[in-house]
């Protein structure tokens, strides 16, 4: 089953990530900030990344940046599940190495639609 790590620093959005996605065949991995999902995707090899924007010690832009700098994790799936929808943040993160991006609050259905297209099971 492919694994995906969620990085989001509030508990309760990892918890309704990884019910979701388990429930559907997902093996998932959770951090708490950037910081902590950088060291779990340098260390456990993942399938997609699922992260939030705004986090204590490493944010998620500086996440996707430092990630994108790791070989193994170039070509891996990078998705935003974030408050923020403003055009210049999406952009921003585009050009930071950001695959997608999903607004909260989210359905479970948009969550799991958005994994299926980018990871292959």
């Amino acid at each position: 089953m492919p694994t995906i790590l969620t990085v989001d620093d509030s508990p309760s959005v990892r918890h309704v990530v990884k019910t979701v996605l388990s429930g559907a065949g997902y093996t998932v991995i959770e951090a708490g900030d950037g910081a902590e999902g950088l060291a779990k995707a340098k260390s456990t090899p993942v399938n997609m990344i699922i992260t939030d924007l705004n986090m204590p010690v490493m944010n998620g832009l500086e996440l996707i940046k430092n990630l994108r700098k790791v070989p193994s994790i170039v070509g891996i799936p990078i998705v935003f599940l974030t408050t923020e929808s403003s055009d210049g943040t999406k952009q921003e993160a585009k050009a930071a190495g950001a695959t997608g991006w999903i607004t909260k609050p989210f359905k479970p259905e948009q969550l799991l639609a958005v994994v299926s297209k980018l990871v292959r099971k």
